[in-house]
């Protein structure tokens, strides 16, 4: 039985080392794990080269459904049977202004995610002149989501002004060929190796909760280390009506929030996002997650609706933390629409008849 040193595992993610492989086994199985320290210890690193900052993501489909791929999560998969909205490539003017809205509602990035194995040369010159656009226009971060690319076209996205490329692992090596048959682990890897030759920085994340193993989580979580990804989407595996996967039973909120935190002892300098799931898993414990998570996604995810903006961004004022961004949280807040955050708790608004007499 190994006894945790909380202090210790802080100092050693803070100095280079890696966590104990035990340790972090012991972690996430929970037995005999104290939660508060454990949540304190990744804060002590997440707070060293974060501060208290939540970097806010905005992320637009700009192409939804159509995929050939056979993904067994996804609502946009070939076997998929979920009711979603299937169109091709946004006009350039709805992209340019929802990149607007993103930066108007305090994003930090703003990511453009494709559908499909990959990007035609075509695609890539029309990226080019999009990315160019709104670098011009307002002051975001870019990140896009084009599929498998080779090195030389993300060279030429680079040099248009592309911050960042995205591309996730989703699983592990030896639970990928369960997961997905049209594509391999490899060629995601593939896609990773490019990334880093062109000097693009690599987004590049994880789905838990898709029948992967304790060691496997932590195997993800070093990949992400090995390829130097600068931001971990944290996801959380939703079962989306329609979707051949099945729905996992062991994602308690206490569960994902030490996932959290041993992705950020392990990779200490990485942004770790809370990503898909953050509502329908983490539930009341969501705050906690930016203890260990520096960044979240505003507006919804790849598939499925998000918590409202209000309470995202109240959420994050309430727990002390702030925005990195040119908006000022309370100026946000103050023209979401909706009621006001200081109406939002009330103690005036009085139970009306269906609080007091619910099953009359």
């Amino acid at each position: 039985m190994y006894d945790i040193s909380y202090q210790k595992i802080a100092q050693d993610s803070l100095e280079g080392r890696s966590v104990d492989h035990k340790i972090a086994l012991k972690i996430l199985g929970g037995e005999g794990v104290d939660f508060l320290p454990l949540l304190d210890a990744a804060f002590k690193v997440r707070q060293e080269f974060w501060g208290k900052k939540v970097l806010i993501h905005v992320l637009n489909n700009i192409q939804n459904g159509y995929c050939p791929e056979d993904c067994s999560y996804c609502a946009q998969s070939k076997n998929s049977k979920a009711p979603i909205e299937e169109y091709a490539m946004k006009s350039d003017e709805e992209i340019l202004s929802e990149a607007k809205l993103a930066y108007e509602n305090g994003a930090y990035r703003y990511c453009m995610v494709f559908s499909g194995r990959g990007s035609s040369e075509n695609r890539v010159a029309h990226l080019i002149h999009l990315i160019k656009q709104i670098k011009e226009r307002y002051p975001l971060e870019v990140c896009v989501s084009p599929g498998i690319l080779d090195e030389e076209n993300m060279r030429t996205l680079k040099e248009a002004g592309l911050d960042r490329i995205n591309h996730n692992i989703n699983t592990s090596r030896s639970n990928y060929s369960k997961i997905c048959t049209t594509h391999s682990y490899e060629d995601r890897i593939q896609t990773l190796k490019a990334a880093n030759a062109s000097g693009l920085d690599i987004c590049s994340g994880v789905i838990i909760g898709m029948g992967e193993t304790h060691e496997e989580i932590i195997e993800m979580s070093q990949t992400l280390g090995e390829y130097a990804a600068k931001s971990i989407p944290m996801n959380f595996f939703i079962p989306i009506p329609g979707t051949p996967l099945k729905p996992q039973t062991n994602l308690t909120p206490e569960f994902c929030l030490r996932v959290l935190c041993v992705f950020r002892l392990l990779n200490p300098r990485a942004e770790i996002r809370i990503a898909a799931g953050r509502e329908f898993h983490l539930r009341h414990l969501q705050a906690m997650a930016l203890y260990p998570a520096n960044s979240l996604f505003l507006s919804g995810y790849l598939n499925a609706k998000g918590e409202s903006d209000v309470n995202t961004l109240q959420m994050i004022k309430d727990a002390g933390f702030t925005i990195e961004s040119e908006q000022n949280i309370d100026d946000l807040l103050k023209k979401m629409p909706g009621r006001s955050p200081s109406e939002l708790l009330s103690p005036t608004e009085l139970k009306g008849v269906s609080e007091l007499r619910p099953t009359k």
